[in-house]
């Protein structure tokens, strides 16, 4: 594979397309608008998928292309093209225009500007040949068929992209960000007999493959895979009814991002259709839960260094010792509810609108040890990972499947467990955790989160939890 030319000073430039030019057609387009922006993206993907011994996919795309919005109160005018020429651009400008009629806004304020860098800037696509993530995929499945001869099926995955966003507003200010995005995947089936479980680990950041591919860290994914399935291959049928569960810290956290922070995000409480929507100020949680969306940690996954908007990424604390205090939003939810844009406009290419997303969200700390938390349950779960879940944003409701739980009697872990699902209201559970743990983990970089048909890379995080008298629905 040849290496990508290096970034251009300007998107205008890789194109072609005249900035002075482009900048006419988007005021023509946004006058008399709200708010607004021309957004260019070029992107460069690629993936790699290593099944049973055989490299099953290889694939590598480029696409480019840019789109033109006008926000008109709480409407949105939007248009896009792949094609980036002036004569797209006006055809965009048109489309926009048409949408705002004769509307007459006051135009917002530009985003302010940042010189804060969150990850470098080279291409992961240029870091490493072909033909070494190709070896580096077999010795992967090479290393776990020797490790045990229960091992069956081994499933390795590998993939980056590298964007450059370039964005301008009516009023000449532009904003540019070059994000890096790495992620490696590991899954093992083992079995014994007529019987097979299976397991996974991934991790991934916004940097390039070297720290990712290093022999210490893709071992460390492939034994946690492993052990997994092990553990899964000797569960048992889970109980059902009503438990204590304690929450494993880390990837656990997609509960918590799930049943909770998407009811956080501004458009669906500007809207009333969240379940904490008119809760603001007001106790929604146990005492010493605090929540926050930060997008300012280095090198993370969900992290940014400004939003799609051209907003600095900011660290919003959502609930503060189990009161409500903020919300995610982006520019146009947080003008219509009279607050500040808090960086979380996030889109998942040109092709989308911005809306308010999550970046980083996470619970933080308490006081309790982990084996304390686990201690003090009689009865009860031990949730440690999670795989799929459904949320009702406007109730609250959710189910979640656990990849991995353990029963708890006495105070002590027990036997494996196979097929727990936890089933409970976001917004009410809160207020059933009783103990929070010493212990915050961040996920190891796997997250993607979806939200009206677009998908965006988040981390989530918490530390051990322990959640008295929650709904378990399981096999036995």
């Amino acid at each position: 594979m040849t290496a990508s030319p290096p970034a251009p000073s300007s998107l205008f430039d890789r194109a072609g397309l005249d900035r002075d030019a482009a900048r006419k057609e988007l005021t023509r387009g946004l006058a008399g608008a709200d708010d607004g922006e021309l957004f260019l993206e070029y992107r460069q993907s690629e993936a790699l998928a290593f099944d049973n011994g055989r490299l099953k996919q290889a694939s590598y795309d480029t696409a480019q292309g840019f789109g033109l919005r006008a926000v008109k109160d709480d409407a949105v005018g939007y248009a896009h093209s792949s094609d980036m020429s002036l004569a797209a651009l006006t055809r965009a400008a048109d489309a926009v225009a048409a949408v705002r009629g004769g509307y007459s806004g006051s135009f917002a304020a530009a985003p302010a500007h940042t010189n804060v860098s969150l990850y470098g800037d080279d291409n992961p696509l240029d870091g490493v040949a072909f033909e070494a993530k190709v070896k580096l995929l077999a010795e992967i499945d090479a290393y776990l068929r020797d490790k045990d001869p229960r091992v069956r099926q081994v499933s390795v995955s590998l993939g980056a992209t590298w964007q450059v966003v370039e964005i301008l507003r009516p009023d000449g200010e532009s904003y540019r960000d070059i994000r890096p995005l790495v992620r490696v995947n590991v899954s093992v089936v083992a079995g014994s007999g007529d019987r097979q479980e299976s397991g996974s680990h991934g991790y991934g950041g916004r940097e390039g493959y070297a720290r990712f591919i290093e022999t210490g860290a893709w071992r460390e994914a492939a034994d946690g895979a492993l052990r997994q399935a092990l553990v899964n291959l000797e569960s048992v049928a889970a109980p059902a009814g009503e438990m204590d569960v304690v929450l494993g810290p880390g990837w656990p956290g997609v509960m918590l991002h799930e049943a909770v922070g998407h009811g956080l995000e501004g458009d669906f409480n500007r809207k009333k259709t969240s379940a904490f929507a008119g809760l603001m100020g007001q106790q929604v949680a146990a005492k010493g839960v605090t929540v926050v969306d930060d997008g300012t940690i280095a090198a993370r996954r969900g992290s940014l260094s400004i939003d799609d908007e051209g907003t600095p990424s900011g660290r919003t604390v959502l609930i503060e010792d189990g009161i409500l205090v903020g919300y995610m939003q982006d520019r146009q939810n947080a003008r219509l509810m009279n607050m500040k844009p808090t960086g979380n406009g996030r889109r998942q290419s040109y092709a989308h609108v911005p809306m308010p997303r999550m970046t980083n969200t996470y619970m933080l700390a308490g006081d309790r040890a982990p084996a304390e938390i686990i201690a003090s349950v009689k009865n009860g779960i031990y949730a440690v990972n999670f795989g799929g879940g459904q949320v009702d944003i406007t109730s609250g409701k959710y189910v979640f499947q656990c990849t991995e739980a353990y029963r708890i009697e006495s105070g002590k872990v027990g036997a494996p467990l196979k097929g727990v699902m936890l089933i409970g209201n976001g917004p009410t559970d809160l207020n059933r955790i009783t103990m929070i743990g010493n212990d915050l983990q961040l996920d190891a970089g796997i997250g993607t989160c979806g939200k009206n048909g677009q998908g965006v890379p988040v981390g989530v995080g918490q530390p051990t939890l322990r959640m008295d008298a929650i709904t378990v629905g399981g096999t036995g």
